[in-house]
């Protein structure tokens, strides 16, 4: 009977006896990897769907001491069709890329930064400063680079724009009208 009913499936009597032995380790490799998925579901889940294979493997060598294999992970992402969010692209940084807010000027100075006139050419950055148990302020200065002198500096615990409006401020009543003809502020 079990020929007859091989020969109306289209299929090997040995292929048959053999799913037929192997049927009980494909029900153990089953339970193995809803085991498994439990396990990848639960840290999915804690990243909100954001972590992906890579995401998934990292996390697991934390966890376990013989993490699971990378491609393991993606083939249960793949059967239990668990996928990743892909960031979407931020539509601002088009706009300002349309409205050029953003656009860079030509470098002017060239680094030749070894100027003999004061007044001519100011360098200005931003500096982090950790103080009292992670806390962190913003120090902004501008230095002129002939006399290597700050010359205007201020100190905030925001990095809002005014804060650089305030040291332009104090630089322009530095100069006090005796502006170079060729001055010129240079930043990264």
């Amino acid at each position: 009977m079990t020929r007859y009913l091989c020969y109306l499936a289209n299929v090997s009597p040995s292929g048959y006896y053999k799913w037929l032995q192997n049927s009980e380790k494909q029900a153990i490799r089953e339970e193995a990897d809803f085991q498994d998925y439990v396990l990848l579901k639960t840290i999915y889940d804690a990243s909100k769907g954001k972590a992906g294979y890579r995401g998934l493997y990292m996390a697991l060598e934390e966890l376990l001491e013989t993490p699971m294999n990378h491609k393991k992970i993606l083939r249960l992402m793949r059967k239990f069709n668990l996928y990743s969010k892909v960031r979407r692209a931020n539509p601002y940084r088009n706009l300002a890329k349309a409205t050029k807010i953003h656009r860079q000027v030509p470098n002017h100075l060239n680094c030749n930064f070894h100027q003999t006139e004061p007044g001519r050419v100011f360098l200005t950055d931003i500096t982090y400063l950790q103080y009292r148990g992670g806390q962190t302020a913003y120090l902004s200065c501008i230095k002129d680079v002939a006399t290597r002198e700050i010359v205007a500096y201020d100190v905030s615990t925001s990095l809002r724009m005014e804060f650089v409006y305030r040291t332009l401020k104090k630089l322009e009543e530095h100069i006090n009208d005796n502006l170079h003809p060729e001055a010129m502020i240079h930043s990264d």
